[in-house]
């Protein structure tokens, strides 16, 4: 065997670490020199250069030495090593399992000896890349399959088999493998993304019947806790079921009938990508496994030629994009431009189009398919093999930058050290050559690309008019100058000047590198010229500049804005509108990527597509990681405030769409926020427990939302005011090692979500919380049992606590504890209270809130619109009461949270004039629109007498005050 030389930096390497790698083997029973001097020059050479670009194999092959010395002396460590041998490996590790811990140990065992054979031929070119992610995806089925066939015994034992309802057969766990796992492609430290499902729905023989659903559930988690738990001995396989119908927030397992549903009516044009490489790891030849099939081909595979996959790929590359921008990963070997997600895109595209009348383009394999689009023309041939080259290229150096830690990473190394091990893996001089052969086929993939699936645009760059870069070095003079000022006059104003002047010369220009002033010399002239086309200039520029300031650092950024003519001009648009848009911008740069498309700028998604979106975010995440899983919610939420705020200034849509659009928002990160609280907490301790010491697969607690978001009323920086309630079983603990008790399961769980929502991150935090209106205020639990919570509303909640469960509602969580909250919200609202008292107390309440929060003026000529007299505050106070005082004669009072509806209900009731309703809610709307236009302003509260005259105010103030007396003063009324 031929082996290149190794490079200086390596052998330094080898030298200075040797002795530690020797140390290390010895400490474990591998003596090392009797080991070596039994090696030929040439397995001692192929041995030392595994274990130089391998630091997981220098680990890993002493703690199973007796074996790796055998097959490396005798040279089988060089042979491809097939399922056969899997499955025999296991077999020796589990001959004497027992239990489930024994069987989780011997699949570690058998990883480790499984993964130091597919480094060692990855790393010495013994294997060709396909060689490789066969024998990893094989592992993979193997740990699956025999997993299942070890564990399903243990839960048959207590439950008995699961039978078909209707046929009466013994039914089974089908696995499918999704994405590489599914096409056999598979990479050296890939998760596997798993869909579970069975055939038919029923129950268990017994003796403890439960139901086929169930039981399934409990076998999957049992596989995935095999695969997936750290233990000493590590892990097998991060598996990840996000990919399954309702993503996280779906069923872990689901019958044929309900998947054949849910893919027919509710299926994403992501999914269909997704389940072109989709396998059913269990088996395809059996009658479920076709029964399967035939349920997943019509849904992935159209009977027409279907060309919206083209737009639909492209929508999907787009958000990735955005990704490879925000994270940085423009040298990400997989994601970045060029790379093997482009590849893998070009391909689907064509499977996707006319794999529903080309059954031969529906196979698994990549390479296959790029062959067959070669042979039936739709690639020409040189293109075919040019993404072959590049495909293996690529998927070479994957391997061999996760080969070195068995890291889940295709990011290309910064260290000097592992560049040079990933330059010797791939058989190139040094990193400089490495770097030479990528870079020529990532950008020969780049341009396939371009002309087969991404936006081809016909539109030059406009010639700029140099009179615009004048004007930014400072340099108007002439002719042209005089011209340019006659119609642009303000450019002649010393504060303009000063203003472009002070940009030009700051420190942050003047300190940037070379490429990055380029790219701002660029761009400046365009900007320019769009903010002059704004009424407002020097109100637009002086918004503008702190922006620009802002990306500097990121001149990715400038780029974007100079070669996206649309992204720069609502850049623009917005920020002539608003000072919140331009300040929000500022500060979290990234938004300048939902510029790029105004038609979806301007266009505010459904709650369906809202969940779906934040689904795909986090889709593309490490679950366990905590810190990139908080940044993607923030950028998420920030993104779609920028769209509603953007909707807003441009008249776009009314406040109440925007508000019910921001409570959507709130809505499905709470919802989301609330999974991964439980998915962590359930990985560290475990699952809580029923009364009958089953676990609970999903968690009995329920977010309650007061105030605005209760109310359907969310502003762009409103905090949320929200309750926890828990329904756990008193006196019972979770399932995990390190036990708790259910409710302090679900106190930590609260305080999880707190921190997810509240932590200051690069992006800040996601909402501010609010959790003062819990039983017993600050003092009181983080999370309240249903119980508890019922008790103190009943027997110690003060009539402001009271008032404030008029706009309580739920806002996501188990169903049967919501409607009992309802209840117990329904039954507090209709106590019977005395009117009089309860007048007096409302009053009080609202005359202390205007001493201390309204504007303290008496001569009339201030008003706060929310805390005065006739303000805001005061219609909510009216609404709390009429709920208060009349819903145990008129029970619909109690049924919404909102206040346009209860006044509705009160006019429905005969308790209010109906022109008196219209009166309110016109007044309501008015005030709460002037309140939203002046956060986007970034204006006070508080009017002057000018602005209360200009704003009509003063009649609609005087009609709030009126019906104030009718109903709180009615013993003041004449």
């Amino acid at each position: 065997m031929h082996f290149p030389p190794i490079p200086a930096v390596l052998d330094d390497y080898w030298v200075s670490h040797s002795p530690q790698i020797q140390d290390h083997a010895e400490r474990l029973g591998l003596q090392w020199d009797s080991f070596t001097t039994q090696l030929s020059d040439a397995s001692q050479e192929a041995l030392r250069r595994v274990l130089i670009l391998s630091d997981f194999v220098a680990d890993a092959l002493p703690r199973d030495y007796e074996w790796f010395t055998s097959v490396i002396i005798d040279g089988r460590i060089d042979q491809q090593v097939t399922r056969e041998d899997f499955i025999e490996w296991l077999s020796d590790f589990s001959a004497a399992a027992e239990s489930e811990e024994d069987w989780q140990r011997a699949l570690r065992q058998l990883r480790r000896r499984a993964m130091v054979h597919i480094i060692w031929r990855d790393a010495l070119k013994i294997a060709d890349t396909l060689q490789t992610t066969r024998a990893l995806s094989d592992l993979a089925d193997v740990c699956v399959c025999q997993s299942i066939l070890f564990l399903q015994p243990v839960l048959e034992q207590r439950h008995g088999k699961p039978v078909g309802k209707t046929t009466r057969e013994p039914q089974t766990l089908q696995v499918i493998g999704m994405g590489k796992l599914g096409a056999y492609e598979l990479n050296l430290s890939s998760d596997i993304d798993l869909i579970f499902c069975y055939p038919e729905s029923g129950v268990t023989e017994g003796p403890k019947v439960i139901s086929n659903q169930e039981f399934f559930v409990k076998l999957g988690q049992k596989l995935i806790t095999a695969l997936d738990k750290q233990t000493p001995d590590g892990f097998v396989f991060r598996t990840d079921m996000r990919l399954r119908p309702y993503g996280q927030s779906g069923p872990l397992v689901m019958n044929h009938a309900s998947l054949e549903d849910y893919y027919e009516s509710q299926g994403r044009d992501w999914e269909r990508y997704a389940m072109v490489k989709a396998r059913i790891m269990t088996g395809e030849k059996d009658q479920a496994a076709q029964s399967l099939l035939n349920i997943l081909r019509p849904f992935t595979y159209r009977v027409y030629i279907d060309y919206s996959a083209f737009e639909s790929l492209r929508s999907m590359k787009a958000m990735i994009n955005a990704e490879v921008r925000r994270r940085g990963l423009d040298n990400n070997v997989k994601l970045g431009p060029g790379g093997i997600r482009e590849i893998e895109f070009i391909v689907q595209a064509f499977q996707l189009i006319r794999g529903g009348q080309e059954k031969h383009l529906r196979k698994r394999s990549l390479v296959a398919v790029l062959d067959i689009l070669a042979g039936d023309g739709y690639l020409p041939p040189q293109a075919s093999a040019e993404l072959k080259a590049a495909y293996f290229f690529l998927r070479d150096s994957e391997h061999a930058i996760q080969g070195i830690r068995d890291e889940q990473t295709q990011q290309l190394p910064e260290s000097t050290l592992d560049q040079a091990r990933v330059a010797l893996s791939m058989q190139c001089r040094d990193w400089t050559d490495y770097l030479s052969q990528l870079e020529k086929h990532r950008a020969i993939v780049k341009e396939h690309f371009a002309h087969i699936v991404a936006h081809q645009s016909d539109d030059d760059a406009d010639d700029i008019d140099h009179t615009w870069l004048d004007l930014w070095h400072g340099e108007l003079s002439g002719k042209s100058a005089e011209e340019f000022l006659t119609e642009h006059p303000c450019a002649a104003q010393e504060s303009v000047r000063h203003l472009i002047d002070s940009f030009r010369e700051s420190r942050a220009v003047t300190n940037m590198q070379q490429i990055g002033r380029e790219r701002l010399e660029v761009l400046m002239p365009l900007l320019l010229r769009e903010v002059w086309s704004q009424k407002n200039t020097t109100e637009t520029l002086q918004r503008i500049i702190p922006l620009l300031e802002a990306v500097l650092r990121r001149t990715a950024y400038l780029v974007l804005l100079s070669e996206n003519p649309q992204a720069l001009q609502q850049l623009v648009k917005l920020c002539s509108a608003s000072s919140w848009v331009a300040a929000y911008i500022a500060q979290t740069p990234l938004l300048l990527d939902e510029l790029l498309t105004p038609e979806n700028l301007y266009r505010l998604p459904s709650r369906q597509e809202l969940a779906e979106e934040l689904y795909l975010r986090l889709l593309r995440i490490d679950p366990e990681d905590l810190e990139q899983q908080m940044e993607q919610l923030r950028q998420y939420v920030r993104a779609h405030k920028l769209r509603a705020a953007a909707c807003e200034v441009m008249g776009r849509l009314t406040l109440m769409n925007i508000s019910d659009y921001l409570t959507w928002l709130a809505e499905t990160t709470l919802e989301t926020v609330t999974r991964l609280a439980f998915d962590q907490m359930v990985a560290k301790y475990g699952f809580p427990t029923n009364a009958e010491g089953d676990a609970v697969g999903e968690p009995e607690f329920v977010v309650i939302g007061y105030g605005k978001v209760g109310g359907l009323e969310l502003s762009y920086s409103s905090d949320l005011d929200l309750v926890f309630i828990h329904n756990g079983s008193s006196g019972k603990a979770t399932t995990g090692e390190r036990s708790l008790d259910n409710g302090v399961f679900y106190t930590r769980m609260g305080q999880r979500m707190v921190h997810i929502l509240g932590t200051q991150t690069r992006s800040g935090d996601l909402y501010e919380v609010d959790l003062r209106l819990r039983p017993s205020g600050n003092s009181g639990m983080i999370v309240a049992s249903l119980k508890a919570f019922q008790e103190y509303q009943q027997k110690h909640a003060w009539t402001w606590e009271h008032q404030a469960l008029v706009r309580a509602r739920v806002l996501n969580g188990d169903r049967a504890l919501a409607d009992a909250f309802d209840r117990i919200r329904h039954d507090i609202l209709s106590l019977r209270r005395e009117e009089p008292a309860l007048r007096e107390e409302v009053r009080a309440m609202r005359q202390k809130m205007r001493d201390n929060l309204g504007s303290k003026d008496t001569s009339g000529q201030q008003f706060h619109l929310k805390q005065d007299e006739g303000g805001i505050v005061d219609i909510e106070f009216l609404v709390q009461y009429g709920v208060l005082a009349w819903s145990h004669q008129h029970p619909a009072l109690s049924e919404y949270t909102d206040n346009m509806r209860i006044l509705d209900a009160f006019a429905m009731a005969g308790l209010m004039a109906p022109q008196d309703c219209q009166t309110l809610q016109e007044t309501y709307l008015s005030y709460r629109a002037e309140t939203h236009r002046r956060a986007l302003q970034q204006q006070s509260l508080l009017l002057d007498g000018d602005q209360l005259s200009q704003s009509g105010f003063h009649a609609r103030r005087n009609d709030v005050t009126r019906l104030w007396k009718l109903w709180l003063e009615p013993d003041q009324q004449s």
